[in-house]
């Protein structure tokens, strides 16, 4: 039996193949040159058919920038507006406004702004009013139940801590009378 083990184990070794001693290690490697640099090849082969062309984004982005720009250029303009209206010295003219018998005479009683449709009933309030800069120039259109007309009030301050002095305060009614309303009339 032992025989028969010795030759089973000389047989084992003999066919035994190890990764340290293959043939491909005993072959010298195949030496290659190249005549030119390597060009880059696709991995893979490119359908028949071209890609379908892109599609251009600018007119879509000119035009959400466009929206965006306008409406907040809307805002900005119906909130300044808004402040301008509800402002101390509005409600002063408008009391001044009121209680003139000549202004009551030409447009009627209940003098009050006029609105318009695009402003949702609110008045459009022209001009500015920087208080803190001592300047305030105001127009607006006013109706009563007779007539309507455009109301013009400037007033400036010459020095920090004075009052304000009113330059101009008058109404054009629309049928050309102009009313100039007293400037020592206006609340100070």
């Amino acid at each position: 039996m032992s025989l028969r083990l010795a030759s089973l184990r000389t047989r084992l070794l003999s066919t035994r193949s190890y990764a340290t001693t293959t043939e491909q290690q005993k072959q010298d490697p195949q030496v290659v040159t190249f005549s030119a640099p390597a060009k880059p090849r696709p991995y893979y082969a490119r359908p028949g058919r071209d890609l379908p062309p892109l599609q251009r984004k600018w007119p879509t982005l000119l035009a959400i920038m466009l929206l965006g720009t306008s409406s907040w250029a809307a805002f900005y303009f119906f909130a300044a507006n808004q402040e301008r209206f509800s402002s101390s010295v509005m409600r002063q003219v408008m009391a001044t406004i009121r209680d003139n018998p000549e202004l009551q005479h030409a447009l009627g009683d209940a003098i009050r702004p006029e609105p318009v449709w695009w402003l949702n009933g609110d008045p459009l309030v022209k001009g500015g009013i920087h208080l803190l800069q001592g300047h305030v120039d105001l127009s607006f259109r006013v109706k009563g139940h007779k007539g309507s007309g455009t109301l013009y009030f400037t007033s400036i301050r010459k020095q920090k801590g004075q009052h304000f002095q009113p330059l101009r305060f008058r109404v054009i009614c629309d049928d050309g009378n102009v009313i100039d309303i007293p400037l020592r009339s206006m609340p100070a």
